[in-house]
């Protein structure tokens, strides 16, 4: 460690040396255990922060530990991972040279602001001074000299700064720290340091390094908000609640299972939100959505009143608001004003846990009629029995992702994390994949990033500390975006079992792209510009991950694919399974999605899909 001069009340320090050592001192309750609020750094080191930053980090990476990333973005993702994993209740820091190693970051950042997860992000930046500009990656802005790459951060971070005075710390880091602790603002925080200033040396207030615990705020709601909010539930023939990430972040899960069943509400959930019910809970009917079961859409077409508990309520939650009565009314719980307000509802603003509490505790006798409660456990009985005939094994030559899902789900022991992301698979694992435990399903959808799968699941087996293993479901495109991360996993020995389904392509944006009348263009390989169509080269991604150091397999069949399993469970790092799958079956049910279609177009298919894309527009909800 250091050995610094101390002057009275202060310490003098670098800004670096200052960064790290107040993070280090930070810390947070965990099941009413205290531990250090940022767990560890991702580190791509270069000019920007490998002179000052890293001689910071150095000094106490048997607290504060580094793990070396093999990209800036997927080490984000690996960071977002983390945080999902330990419910926003601790954080992990990245940091990037300036210019590409920067901006490679952009995209992680955009993940952890749309789904609301905390991410410290910690980026070089060009001299302050600028006596040597323009520097080595520098990207320059003839009429605006202090605008750097780093500025694309701004509309991507909830929280961001440009440290250009060593004083300036003092108010930015509590205020970083503050944001990302915050359930209604959480999400990434970004500090760019140009160069110069990291060097400087200054004279600190000892007890801004004091320890300092933080904890998470419960905030309570309005009681008139929860009264209006009885009176309309009140009126209810038909209620139903959609439970959110929200429910799992606020650890409301036991509250809301007591809110159903004290009312006899069935329960719904977003992609964001699924994990926090097992499959086979008595009041679950599955996830609601573009993406979800046919059951959950029926049960919300016809619902009078909608509890939204800890949801954004994106686009395939609601069917792009076609999945609502117009006439419905919604209760929006949410820490968030701006979310609690959306589509006219009647917001209740406030942590989940206590909103749901407070509004049960005012219920008094009122409880629904269980005809709702049998009518949603018969769509879901129905439901079941579908999937169970999609999942059953056939005589095709190729398999289809439920088959596929069915299997590795079967082999999947409870604590195991199922993780996915973007392309076909998250509409698969949504209506295919049954969780057996809770929070132990990562479907990222907020931002739908291909590559955030190998990575984020890297961030989900440091967190889970082998409590279970994460189990990633890839498709090859997504797996082609980024797989470096394999080899990360490797090298830090957090064991990861990757299962590359190969359907030689963008299959489910070929799926949109035919099905809305245009001809196969550019997504699959054999609809693309290569040299040999009839033929082309395919990607061996067993070998591939070999040469990563990875142990890997690739099945022919869906029986290969138990004995891979059976094996991969068994191995001593990180494995890859890949099998090839049907880029044509897909899993029926789910709501409709509003895309657009050309207005005007000689193609009669196209034509077709446009005025079918009109009468579905009729149903939507109108509003904010």
């Amino acid at each position: 460690m250091l050995e610094v001069k101390m002057t009275g009340k202060t310490v003098k320090l670098t800004v670096g040396q200052a960064i790290v050592r107040y993070l280090i001192n930070q810390y947070t309750i965990i099941d009413g255990e205290r531990h250090q609020l940022f767990a560890g750094v991702f580190g791509i080191f270069g000019h920007g922060n490998v002179t000052c930053l890293s001689e910071a980090l150095e000094q106490v990476q048997d607290r504060l530990p580094t793990w070396r990333g093999q990209n800036e973005q997927s080490m984000a993702l690996a960071a977002i991972g983390y945080a999902k994993a330990k419910l926003r209740r601790q954080i992990m820091i990245a940091t990037t040279s300036v210019g590409p190693g920067a901006t490679n970051m952009v995209t992680a950042a955009g993940v952890a602001h749309s789904n609301r997860l905390p991410v410290l992000l910690l980026s070089g930046d060009t001299y302050n001074n600028r006596l040597p500009d323009p520097v080595l990656q520098q990207v320059e802005h003839f009429g605006e000299p202090s605008t750097t790459v780093n500025d694309s951060f701004r509309s991507v971070s909830r929280f961001w700064d440009r440290i250009t005075h060593p004083a300036q710390i003092l108010s930015s880091l509590p205020q970083a720290v503050a944001t990302m602790m915050d359930p209604a603002d959480c999400g990434p925080a970004f500090i760019g340091l140009p160069q110069d200033v990291q060097e400087i040396a200054y004279d600190y207030p000892v007890e801004f390094f004091n320890e300092t615990t933080w904890r998470i705020p419960r905030s309570r709601p309005d009681l008139q908000q929860v009264d209006e909010a009885v009176k309309i539930l009140k009126t209810a023939k038909k209620p139903l609640i959609i439970s959110g990430g929200g429910v799992r972040y606020s650890g409301a899960v036991e509250a809301l299972v007591k809110f159903s069943e004290d009312r006899m509400i069935p329960v719904v959930e977003t992609i964001a939100g699924k994990g926090a019910f097992v499959h086979d809970h008595p009041f679950y009917v599955g996830a609601i959505g573009i993406e979800g079961t046919d059951a959950a859409k029926e049960l919300a077409e016809n619902a009078d009143v909608i509890i939204a508990v800890g949801t954004r309520l994106q686009d395939f939650t609601t069917g792009s608001w076609t999945t609502f009565r117009y006439d419905a009314k919604f209760i929006n719980i949410n820490t968030a004003r701006f979310d609690a307000k959306k589509h006219f509802s009647n917001p209740i603003v406030g942590d989940a846990l206590e909103c749901l509490n407070e509004l049960n505790s005012r219920m008094e006798d009122w409880v629904c009629d269980t005809n709702r409660i049998e009518e949603a456990r018969k769509l879901y009985a129905n439901w079941n029995e579908m999937i169970d005939k999609g999942q059953a094994p056939t005589n095709a030559s190729v398999p289809s992702y439920a088959q596929v899902i069915a299997v590795v789900n079967k082999h999947a022991k409870p604590q195991d994390t199922m993780v996915t992301a973007a392309g076909g698979l998250p509409g698969e694992t949504i209506k295919n994949w049954r969780v057996k435990a809770p929070n132990t399903f990562d479907c990222e959808f907020g931002f739908s990033c291909m590559g955030y799968e190998i990575a984020g699941a890297w961030g989900h087996a440091m967190a889970k500390n082998g409590e279970g293993v994460p189990i990633v479901m890839v498709g090859d495109g997504s797996y082609m975006m980024m797989n470096s991360d394999i080899y990360s996993s490797v090298l830090s020995g957090h064991k990861i079992i990757v299962i590359v389904c190969d359907n030689g392509g963008f299959a489910v944006i070929n799926r949109l792209q035919t099905g809305l009348g245009v001809p196969g263009f550019n997504n699959l390989l054999k609809d693309s510009r290569i040299r040999n169509k009839e033929n082309p080269p395919h990607v061996d991604f067993a070998k591939h991950a070999e040469a990563m150091g990875a142990l890997a397999r690739h099945c022919e069949s869906l029986s290969d694919l138990e004995n891979a399993m059976d094996w991969a469970q068994t191995t001593d790092r990180t494995t890859v399974i890949s099998i090839n799958s049907d880029a044509y079956s897909w899993t029926p049910g789910g709501a409709d999605w509003y895309v657009g279609v050309p207005e005007i177009n000689d193609r009669q298919s196209i034509r077709d899909a446009r005025e079918g894309q009109e009468a579905f527009r009729k149903k939507q909800r109108q509003g904010i």
